[in-house]
């Protein structure tokens, strides 16, 4: 008998629109002859199922089911596509929890934890050979003093961005103080992100993105490095969606030594956060002191053909079939349920 497979996307913030692309190449490359596959998308009015005729079957939150010709379809695992809320902040991880489903993510409060990129920077700042850019977090009540805070504490330029968000929403470079006033509102103001701010110094460096994974037998498998050339003052929303202002190079540039080091990194940050599934790590590398520099952890990867992570499984000469059958192999084998 086939798995049956959940394949849940869409979510409740600015990042719907992309999760719902990856979610489209992640059902064109799942294995049919294993897994029956039903894509529900979920926005904040309702989680619906529409089969092939274009009928539209509510879920049952209850449990998770689906009533299909007077049958009841329970999942045996939910393959997460959300970026952003209720997919990649614990919500849904929470959820799935209590209702005892297995999933592809990390859990609940990794999931949670991540999200809040000043806290994940706390737990992970004092890894071997992984550094960490000076910074201030900004909370509602500090939004009339945010610049004086700021200011203070960190030299220009800044970089600006919601504490909570995803696809570099709402982020500014700051190179003068009196452009950061707008840029902190514009991060406060960001939908879905919480009202938290993340203001840290400007690291000048190469920008690098790598994808980490638990198999089947509970090994963690570094994936190739890409390293990311934008032709903007940063990797935003643009340079990531707008092609041509973005070059991607899989596999990266990167000496022995740089590519052991990043692993050895990667892997400890994975493990500090208690991750599960499939992470990818976005770093700096400082090209005057050769140190790598965490920006952030996305614990839901896109996944189109263009995003970091198919290019990465490409590069390790795997096929995406089979990548995404590990994944989901890999969460009913190591399920805590």
């Amino acid at each position: 008998m086939k798995i049956k497979v959940a394949l849940i996307t869409g979510g409740y913030t600015g990042e719907a629109e992309v999760s719902l692309k990856s979610s489209a190449f992640v059902a064109d490359h799942l294995d049919r002859s294993k897994y029956d596959v039903y894509k529900i998308i979920l926005t904040a009015d309702d989680w619906m199922f529409t089969d092939k005729l274009g009928i539209k079957h509510p879920v049952n939150r209850e449990d998770f089911s689906l009533s299909i010709g007077g049958e009841t379809v329970r999942f045996d695992v939910a393959f997460i596509i959300i970026h952003g809320s209720p997919g990649e902040d614990g919500r849904l991880q929470g959820y799935f929890d209590m209702i005892g489903l297995p999933y592809t993510t990390c859990g609940a409060l990794t999931s949670a934890l991540t999200m809040n990129k000043g806290y994940t920077k706390s737990i992970i700042s004092d890894i071997p050979e992984l550094y960490v850019a000076p910074s201030v977090l900004l909370f509602e009540s500090h939004r009339l003093n945010s610049v004086a805070m700021v200011s203070e504490r960190l030299r220009l330029p800044y970089f600006v961005k919601p504490n909570a968000g995803g696809s570099s929403i709402g982020m500014t470079k700051v190179k003068k103080v009196d452009e950061l006033q707008k840029a902190i509102d514009k991060a406060y103001d960001t939908e879905n992100t919480g009202k938290q701010v993340l203001v840290e110094e400007f690291v000048t460096g190469r920008e690098f993105s790598q994808g980490i994974f638990k198999n089947v037998k509970g090994e963690l498998i570094v994936l190739p490095a890409t390293e990311v050339k934008t032709t903007r003052e940063f990797f935003d929303f643009e340079a990531k969606y707008t092609p041509g202002l973005t070059e991607e190079i899989t596999p990266a540039d990167l000496t022995d030594e740089q590519k052991s080091r990043a692993d050895r990194i990667i892997k400890e940050i994975y493990i500090r956060l208690n991750c599960s599934g499939l992470v990818r790590v976005d770093f700096f590398l400082e090209e005057e002191s050769d140190k790598f520099f965490f920006i952030e952890i996305n614990t839901v990867p896109g996944q189109t053909a263009q995003s970091f992570i198919p290019q990465q499984v490409r590069a390790m000469g795997v096929n995406e079939c089979t990548f995404y059958s590990e994944l989901i192999e890999a969460a009913l084998t190591t399920s805590n349920l």
